[in-house]
């Protein structure tokens, strides 16, 4: 995968994480703080993301590369956030719903297989011709 393209999608999933946390806190009366947020965001994602490419690339095995950032995800932000159970439910919805749709969107509207390769998405391109 282009450098481009790993950073392309770093800064899409990070905006899009740093949204599910957003939203899924929404009810406090006192939000965390942006510093917590964007902390917690980038080490689930950035480093997350950095982790699972270079596990990949270095012949891991997928449940290594995948499932620390798994598990991280999973259990970092809601210890965090101290969440509630409607938020965790909320939470743990958006968070794993959200690869899929990246992946969806980046295979279908630009052509990008990479995000989740193991799932075969035809882009508009390829369906065209």
């Amino acid at each position: 995968m282009p450098p481009m393209r790993f950073f392309i999608f770093i800064v899409v999933s990070l905006l899009v994480f740093i949204g599910i946390l957003r939203w899924t806190l929404r009810a406090r009366p006192v939000m965390p703080s942006a510093g917590l947020t964007c902390g917690i965001a980038f080490v689930v994602v950035v480093v997350g993301m950095c982790f699972a490419k270079f596990g990949a690339t270095a012949g891991f095995p997928w449940p290594l590369y995948y499932g620390l950032p798994a598990a991280a995800t999973l259990a970092l932000p809601p210890l965090a956030f101290r969440m509630r159970r409607s938020e965790f439910a909320w939470y743990v919805l958006l968070a794993f719903a959200s690869s899929p749709a990246i992946h969806a969107v980046f295979s279908f509207f630009v052509g990008w297989h990479e995000y989740m390769p193991f799932w075969p998405i035809p882009s508009l391109r390829d369906m065209r011709s």
